[in-house]
């Protein structure tokens, strides 16, 4: 009996102790199932050049998130780390590019704006009294603004010198990842080595004990936030290096993804604890998801759904820990260093034994004869993208082809990682809708070295080669809409012009034809022009605002249907009775309009025929038949008298 009590003790004491290490190590735990369930079903995951992808698409996410690290640790928040990464970007791209600045000079400047973000962020905290979530919320815009001021809306083109930050080393090391590693070290040094990392822990552990105690923490949080803004400030160097140009609208909800890595990765929104290898391994946890579920296909919308899952099973699990008294996840206490190198060790190991064995499903497997296509859209969140979806779609499914279709969210660098997915999946033909021309770039260059044909579509890709571009003339398309609203007024009148978002070619493009199209027209005085960012609310609350200061005006130009629609709700009876409103795209809710005569007109570009045409291009260019360098689908007013007769 001593013996089956002996036996039951320790058995008891083996999954007490098993327990103890998933719990400890749930960040890490949750990675390797990853790895090995995405191993098993998908045959390219497990590929050298698309684990590299993933090291480059957790970079910018993993450097941020150090930095985050240092700010959570002492039981604070930093949501502004995005915008002072594209403002940083942004500084260094504005001063070496167009004021003649040393690049070395100008990489300092980046540095020093992101560390005075940190310090305004750090100063308001401190001394302000404002709670974090306030300070850094106000620093978002402020940075976001700045940015947008500083480049007026535009993309600015990057340093070639700096832009070898997003090459690659003897043709296989990415430097994001080499970046990513070195900054990890620092965090971890920080963290672990030094006086104020030890002041972060005391400070997220109990703020008052450690004021007590001596630690004159109001400085210590000015030194804190200035770190998080110069790590984001490299992290922004890094992403604006791999897009060839800064980017105004760059790391756009990028905050979110670095606290998410952080907390993934072990720390507690509480603070008092969190280390820098979690936060590398939450920020890969992130990148394998997403490089995953791009692979398995799996629709853009749902991969939004898993990840958040994933965020509240972190929490969850750090809930657990704490309950079950698991070890704290914290740097620097010295004993538990050799055990969790022998668990990171044994975690390695393990994981290579399972995937080898996973990597027997595909050995011998067939590929299918059906051509692959991937189609990378700038955004599933606009009718008129979502018809190009359509109309690929219809086309693919008729001639036979497995279409593989992401939503980059107006992201170009995730939509830069979307594209690295296709190539590094050995696809036979991407077609791409840009974000933006120039950001799409370098992607679209390593596809061709890779020997896949690159169809655009709708905007077209600067600085690399594509087999076609199919669109429609957003130019033209511009002066159109300009002449049809200035004809309906009699040349006369004065009218507001509703832009696209700032920073995209479409905006631009469209922005150049109101303009030369006005040009014909003296009469027509232009009293505003506003970003609505392609948006029907905003659209809506942009149109509303400029009613106030203008009540007589006599028409509108908006750069695509959502916004018009936005711009009749707010103009209420005075659209299509006093005041016309002309709209660009020929979405169904705009055709609509149409019909009602609350939208005047509508510039449609037929983008049910773009998918189509974009397809059809794409099977000629897998199959080496000559293709037009361009392929024009024609644009055409529509208005209450033809739109019977307009199919899309």
């Amino acid at each position: 009996m001593a013996t089956d009590t002996l036996k039951g003790a320790t058995g008891a004491s083996g999954a007490s102790g098993l327990r103890r290490l998933l719990l400890d190590n749930g960040a890490l735990t949750a990675l390797i199932v990853l790895v090995v369930a995405l191993s098993a079903l998908s045959g390219d995951f497990l590929t050298t050049d698309n684990l590299l992808n993933v090291g480059v698409q957790a970079a910018v996410t993993a450097v941020l998130a150090f930095g985050v690290t240092f700010v959570i640790v002492s039981a604070g928040i930093d949501l502004s780390v995005g915008s002072v990464a594209a403002l940083s970007a942004t500084v260094l791209a504005w001063g070496a590019t167009q004021h003649g600045v040393p690049v070395v000079l100008a990489v300092v400047l980046a540095v020093l704006t992101g560390t005075a973000c940190g310090l305004v962020n750090g100063f308001l905290i401190s001394y302000g009294k404002l709670p974090p979530f306030i300070a850094t919320l106000a620093m978002l815009s402020v940075a976001r603004g700045l940015s947008l001021v500083i480049s007026g809306g535009v993309p600015i083109p990057f340093p070639d010198s700096v832009s070898h930050l997003g090459d690659t080393l003897g043709d296989w090391l990415p430097v994001p990842v080499l970046v990513m590693v070195v900054m990890g070290l620092i965090a971890a040094f920080v963290l672990g080595r030094t006086y104020i990392g030890r002041s972060m822990y005391a400070i997220g552990g109990n703020e008052e004990a450690a004021r007590l105690s001596g630690l004159r923490v109001k400085r210590q949080k000015l030194a804190i936030y200035a770190l998080s803004g110069v790590f984001a400030a490299v992290a922004g160097v890094v992403l604006a290096a791999r897009l060839s140009s800064a980017q105004p609208q760059a790391a756009d909800g990028y905050e979110l993804d670095a606290i998410a890595a952080v907390v993934i990765g072990g720390a507690s929104l509480a603070g008092g604890t969190g280390k820098a290898s979690g936060t590398l391994i939450g920020a890969l946890i992130l990148a394998v998801l997403r490089n995953g579920l791009n692979l398995l296909n799996v629709s853009a919308f749902w991969q939004q759904v898993v990840i958040g899952v994933v965020i509240a099973l972190a929490v969850l699990l750090d809930t657990l820990r704490r309950k079950a008294g698991a070890t704290p996840v914290a740097a620097g206490t010295g004993g538990g260093k050799g055990r969790q190198a022998a668990t990171y060790g044994l975690a390695a190991v393990v994981t290579v034994a399972i995937v080898g064995a996973t990597s027997f499903l595909h050995n011998g497997s067939s590929a299918t004869a059906d051509p692959k296509i991937g189609l990378s859209l700038s955004t599933l969140n606009n009718p008129f993208f979502v018809q190009i979806r359509a109309g690929a779609q219809a086309e693919a499914k008729k001639k036979g082809v497995d279409l593989t279709v992401t939503d980059a969210q107006n992201d170009a660098s995730q939509q830069a990682n979307q594209l690295q997915n296709f190539t590094s999946s050995g696809l036979d033909a991407i077609i791409v809708n840009p974000v933006d021309s120039d950001a799409a770039g370098n992607s679209v260059k390593a596809a061709g070295k890779a020997k896949i044909p690159v169809v655009a579509v709708d905007r077209g890709v600067n600085h690399a080669t594509t087999a076609t571009l199919v669109a429609s003339d957003n130019v033209a398309g511009g002066e159109l809409a300009a002449k049809t609203l200035a004809e309906k007024l009699g040349g006369t009148g004065k009218i507001v012009i509703l832009q696209g978002q700032a920073g995209t070619s479409a905006a631009r493009e469209r922005a150049q034809g109101f303009a030369a199209g006005l040009k014909a027209y003296p009469g027509i005085k232009v009293v505003a022009q506003q970003p609505a960012d392609f948006d029907r609310t905003k659209g809506l609350d942009v149109m509303s605002n400029l009613l106030q200061s203008h009540p007589d005006v006599k028409g509108v130009i908006a750069a695509n249907d959502e916004m018009a629609l936005g711009a009749i709700k707010a103009l209420g009876a005075k659209a299509g009775a006093s005041v016309p409103v002309v709209g660009f795209d020929g979405t169904p809710d705009g055709l609509t309009a149409v019909k009602k005569g609350t939208l005047y007109a509508s510039v449609a570009q037929q983008p049910s025929q773009l998918g189509t045409m974009a397809v059809d291009n794409a099977l000629k260019a897998i199959r080496g038949e000559k293709v037009d360098g361009t392929v024009k689908v024609p644009v055409k007013v529509v208005t209450k008298e033809n739109v019977a007769g307009f199919t899309g």
